[in-house]
């Protein structure tokens, strides 16, 4: 997609209470908002930016990276690099246990997930734990990246117990996993204890992300568990937190001492 600048120009008031940088970081924000820049749009390079409003590189530069902090812009490096535009970030629901997949698709987001590898193997101590596996009970290991629109937004290792999903790799994994357990088992998960730890990038999540190396990553461990009770998945997801934001709905413990608030 061509670059481009806001079809609204930008006056800088040097005399105003905010500081330059402030104003661009605000101009171009409004010019998302107002569709005037849409997703994936390239806008021009820092030096012809900066010169189109009259300020130094070291200025824009302050805008850009405020942009890029709040997720409007992504910056990436290398002569084909540049600032873009950013596809809206998409809202994960941890209220409810459903696939990403599914919560893609009612957003109204084309759903992808590349699978890496998919094997058979004995786990490691924390995912047997997980899973109540126990010597050398085995489980399925599946590592996928997943993308929202064609923009990669978490990689994914997940862990099965193979005893009770026999010939799991034997189905296509590409779409919702989730569905397989219910359509081919009659076992999906049902319930799930999740927990959100900010942490650094490792290299693999850097590679498939498009992050830079030790880039901030929210991770999203996840135990899963049948209508038995039992661990049926273990999951290590991380997630870009400039593309994904997460929600969760919360009610009164007690819904009978509900009081309305004034």
């Amino acid at each position: 997609m061509d670059s481009g600048l806001p079809a609204s120009p930008l006056v800088v008031d040097r005399t105003a209470t905010d500081p330059v940088h402030v104003q661009i970081a605000a101009w171009l924000s409004t010019a998302v908002a107002r569709g005037e820049l849409v997703p994936g749009q390239r806008l021009p390079g820092e030096r012809e930016l900066a010169e189109r409003i009259g300020v130094s590189r070291m200025t824009l530069r302050q805008a850009l990276a405020e942009l890029e902090s709040q997720g409007t812009l992504v910056r990436v490096p290398g002569r084909a690099g540049g600032a873009f535009v950013a596809e809206p970030q998409v809202e994960v629901d941890l209220t409810h246990l459903s696939g990403l997949t599914d919560q893609l698709r009612r957003a109204g987001r084309r759903a992808g997930a590349r699978v890496l590898s998919a094997r058979r193997l004995v786990p490691d101590t924390g995912v047997a734990r997980a899973l109540g596996l126990t010597g050398r009970a085995q489980a399925y290991e599946v590592v996928r990246v997943r993308s929202a629109n064609g923009v990669p937004i978490a990689l994914e290792r997940s862990w099965f117990p193979a005893r009770l999903y026999p010939g799991l790799t034997d189905h296509p994994l590409s779409g919702s996993i989730y569905s397989v357990l219910d359509t081919r088992y009659s076992r999906p998960p049902v319930t799930a204890e999740e927990h959100l730890t900010p942490v650094l990038a490792d290299a693999e999540a850097a590679e498939h992300l498009g992050l830079a190396a030790d880039g901030p990553v929210m991770l999203v461990e996840r135990t899963a568990y049948d209508a038995t009770g039992t661990p049926v998945e273990h999951a290590r997801d991380t997630f870009r937190p400039d593309r994904v934001r997460f929600l969760v709905r919360r009610t009164p413990d007690d819904p009978t001492t509900l009081r309305a608030v004034t």
